[in-house]
């Protein structure tokens, strides 16, 4: 978005796509750059329960944040409303950046069109933006061999790329320059309707030309030349979408000062270390993450893992050690929920008795997403 452009008021920026693609981070990005143009920027966070470790994350920048739990924004249709009203009311933003659950699909039909058609005279609704990780939608096209995940999930992830009107390669810096024009021929190739891009949220290259494409098109109805929604077999999306376990639990963590860095990185690997190991050919993991925030001050520290064969990464750093503080952990993968729970109980009980610490739970929810049934699905452009 060049200097001279402004967004519209009150404009929706949906930002979708699969498990660990990167999208709080380039929202954050995202929010950043448009506020430093003058823009008033409000968040919106998604999942299928509460205590996410994005909207804390997020907050901790100083955001006005929106958390929608329960349910994808298409099934949670009203609530997703009166979030955009409430932020209204409190921050007045000019923007809306809105991220939706990651194994959700089918948004332009029951999310976007909704918007432009009950609440057009409210809301501006930008091209619908999904982001990928390089290394996962290099083995979904089978650019790249390596552990990938079942038919029915890989069809919700097909499924994402299909609809997007702005294709976005998250993580660029991971591939070299060969491997990252062969990947944007291919996307190009296949999904000849979207724009594609390359970015890394991370560093901040490639977002000035992201947003800026999301004004142009914004500008321009139907740039993206979309006949009307696509097809889904709402039986293989819920099927997929059941075959993902979904682990969120929030404890309390205290006892003598310890180091809440090297305490994040220690229980991610040590739960990707168990997690290769509790069956024959490990589970697949679609996204770790967890945050740290000590109870006094406004510091919080976040570690992700976003694949079973990467590495534990840390996003933000706490700035001094701690004696108690509020663990957030999200676990999200192609296992049961049974298996999850267990799994990650074991590490931190590992890892609390080797810190000589103590551990509360104040909140534990472990179970498979429920079938997708959206408030409206709609046809028309």
């Amino acid at each position: 978005m060049g200097e001279e452009g402004q967004m519209l008021n009150s404009n929706y920026i949906l930002v979708g796509g699969f498990l660990g693609a990167g999208k709080t981070t380039a929202i954050l990005k995202a929010a950043e750059q448009l506020s430093q143009r003058g823009l008033r920027v409000g968040l919106i966070t998604n999942d299928q329960s509460q205590g996410l470790v994005d909207t804390a994350m997020l907050a901790s920048h100083g955001f006005p944040t929106e958390e929608i739990t329960g349910g994808c924004f298409c099934c949670r249709f009203p609530s997703l409303i009166e979030a955009s009203q409430r932020l209204e009311v409190e921050s007045r933003p000019d923007v809306f950046l809105a991220e939706p659950v990651g194994s959700c699909t089918d948004l332009f039909a029951t999310v976007v069109l909704p918007l432009r058609k009950m609440y057009g005279n409210q809301f501006g609704v930008s091209p619908l933006s999904v982001l990928v990780d390089p290394i996962r939608v290099q083995r979904v096209l089978g650019l790249k061999s390596g552990k990938s995940f079942s038919p029915k999930v890989t069809y919700i992830y097909e499924k994402q790329l299909e609809e997007a009107d702005i294709l976005v390669v998250n993580k660029r810096e991971l591939l070299e320059p060969e491997e990252l024009n062969a990947l944007v021929k291919a996307l190009e190739s296949k999904f000849p309707r979207a724009k594609v891009l390359s970015m890394s949220a991370r560093t901040g290259e490639g977002l000035e030309a992201w947003l800026d494409t999301i004004q142009a098109h914004a500008a321009t109805p139907n740039a993206t030349g979309r006949s009307g929604p696509m097809d889904v077999d709402y039986d293989t999306y819920a099927d997929g979408e059941a075959q993902l376990g979904w682990l969120n639990m929030t404890v309390h963590v205290g006892g003598t000062e310890f180091d809440g860095n090297a305490f994040l990185i220690s229980l991610l690997a040590d739960l990707q270390k168990r997690a290769f190991e509790s069956v024959d050919d490990g589970i697949r993991i679609a996204h770790l993450k967890a945050t740290l925030t000590p109870s006094q001050g406004n510091d919080v520290g976040v570690a992700n893992l976003v694949r079973d064969d990467f590495s534990v990464e840390q996003s933000h750093r706490l700035q001094e050690p701690l004696s108690e503080g509020t663990l957030l952990l999200n676990f999200r993968a192609e296992a049961s929920p049974e298996v999850m729970q267990n799994l990650a109980d074991s590490s931190l009980r590992a890892l609390l008795a080797q810190l000589r610490l103590t551990g509360q739970e104040v909140l534990v929810e472990a179970f498979r997403p429920s079938r997708p049934n959206p408030t409206h699905r709609l046809a028309e452009i």
